[in-house]
């Protein structure tokens, strides 16, 4: 079957060639379905240069008209929804449904919301009559900005980047996944058209060690923000130590779902498997390990098996696809190895994997797909409770008390997010304020706000996203004190 697409790198407003090229795999079919460019250093520095450039005018620029073209942006992937969700479908193998209903129009929102949030006001004043001074503070872009997003949400997780970067003046070079580089590239060829200056944006595509890295390491880019594994966030820090770069590195995660007695099991179980198995249960706040009080365990434990083996798994084009290929058959091999640990010693699986077959058809033989798979009878401290699987694997273990699950949930080295089922307010404020981790749903799941802060404890990371904390990554905060 013949290559579909060549991308290029984006620089300085035009597409640029490479030499060499990284084969991109459609999921779905296991075959190679587009040449991502393997960028180096030269490349990165040609971007960075391209940025470095483009700064003081797009810094100086009006932030009312820094809005415009951020909504003109917004409207030229709206316009071309249907073009992204099938092109994301086939890079990430997710359902086109998906892309379609939530990853592309999170993205359009994401320019949107920047677009409109940067026009309020970020500075402040103070008279300090004793010495008749006036004392206000400022917010000032910091120049070019290294933007590094995964596979799993490609356009959305990148335009949460690009759009407060650029909105509150900065100039950007991004690496998206290698194995998921599409949609960046169809959203370059938007870029001119929206109005957006060259140079502003430039996307570099290729390999982490290489291109990833040298954009790290750049002494011209003073800060960078990354989403990915915990593992590569360490390097990333220890790379650009050297810089004392600003960081924003949004990592792993474990996250519990502890799910109480009295919780109404009606509203509480749809969301927990689509909280367990959403996009294949590679979302970075899945619920991975679901903690459920002994006395409704079994009735949870039936209602949530039977929900489970109803997914649907198979062509991410079919609308009735609810589960699509996993991203790679390293990673494929890689989930599944957990499953056959979890058996090996001693556990329960209950559906899924190793359980019940799954039925593909010719054409898919070749894809990444993988059952929905729940585990029970498995120790805390189990590498299955402990680890990052990142696939649509979840265990389920019983609990008797709110200290015994609050410390159970606490006992892994992450801290991304959790979620709680109860009908009991005063059990809610006391249980959010002893989990550690950054995001904490209640009777929901993946409710979010761009307003308010989001990112990690402990490995999964460090800073905030959302309006107030990417405003104060993305700009320095300068205090000017005037003598009357």
């Amino acid at each position: 079957m013949p290559v579909e697409l060549v991308l290029q790198n984006f620089i300085d407003g035009q597409f640029v060639g490479t030499e060499s090229h990284i084969d991109s795999y459609n999921p779905s079919t296991g075959e190679v379905y587009a040449k991502v460019p393997d960028s180096g250093e030269a490349d990165v520095n040609a971007a960075v240069q391209a940025a470095k450039a483009a700064f003081p005018g797009w810094s100086e620029t009006p932030a009312a008209e820094r809005s415009r073209i951020l909504n003109r942006i917004a409207d030229l992937i709206e316009t071309h929804l249907e073009e992204f969700a099938q092109a994301e479908s086939r890079d990430q193998g997710k359902p086109v449904s998906l892309a379609r209903t939530v990853d592309i129009p999170r993205a359009v929102y994401n320019f949107r919301f920047f677009a409109t949030t940067i026009l309020h006001k970020t500075e402040s004043a103070t008279y300090l009559e004793t010495m008749q001074a006036t004392n206000y503070t400022v917010r000032t872009p910091l120049g070019v900005a290294g933007l590094i997003s995964p596979w799993n949400l490609p356009l959305y997780l990148l335009t949460w980047k690009i759009a407060p970067a650029i909105a509150c003046g900065n100039t950007v070079v991004c690496k998206p996944s290698e194995m998921t580089s599409v949609t960046a590239w169809m959203m370059c060829r938007l870029l001119n058209d929206a109005g957006l200056p060259q140079g502003v944006v430039n996307v570099v595509f290729g390999y982490g060690p290489k291109a990833g890295e040298a954009i790290v390491k750049h002494p011209d880019v003073p800060l960078v923000s990354f989403t990915g594994s915990t593992l590569i966030g360490q390097r990333i820090t220890e790379k650009s130590a050297p810089h004392c770069k600003k960081l924003s590195l949004e990592l792993g995660g474990k996250n519990p779902c502890i799910i109480f007695a009295d919780a109404d099991m009606e509203k509480c179980i749809p969301t927990v498997v689509r909280s367990s198995f959403a996009n294949q249960g590679e979302v970075c706040l899945c619920s991975s390990r679901i903690f459920v009080q002994r006395s409704v365990y079994q009735q949870f434990l039936q209602k949530f098996v039977n929900a489970t083996s109803k997914i649907q798994v198979g062509n991410p084009a079919d609308p009735m696809t609810t589960m699509g290929a996993l991203i790679s058959k390293e990673h494929l091999n890689k989930v599944k190895g957990y499953v056959n640990l979890a058996y090996e010693e001693g556990a329960t699986i209950l559906c899924g994997e190793g359980k019940d077959e799954l039925k593909l058809s010719d054409s898919l033989k070749n894809g990444y797909y993988m059952l929905p798979t729940v585990i029970t009878d498995v120790r805390d401290s189990s590498r299955c409770m402990q680890e990052e699987i990142f696939g649509p694997v979840t265990c389920v273990v019983p609990f008797d008390t709110e200290d015994e699950v609050i410390s159970r949930a606490n006992n892994v080295k992450y801290g991304l997010s959790a979620s709680l089922w109860t009908q009991d307010v005063s059990r809610t404020m006391r249980m959010c304020r002893k989990l550690e981790a950054g995001t904490i749903w209640t009777n929901c799941w993946m409710v979010r706000d761009l307003n308010m802060p989001f990112g990690g404890m402990k490995a999964s990371g460090v800073g905030r996203e959302g309006f107030k904390d990417s405003v104060e990554f993305f700009t320095e905060e300068k205090t000017v004190c005037i003598k009357h």
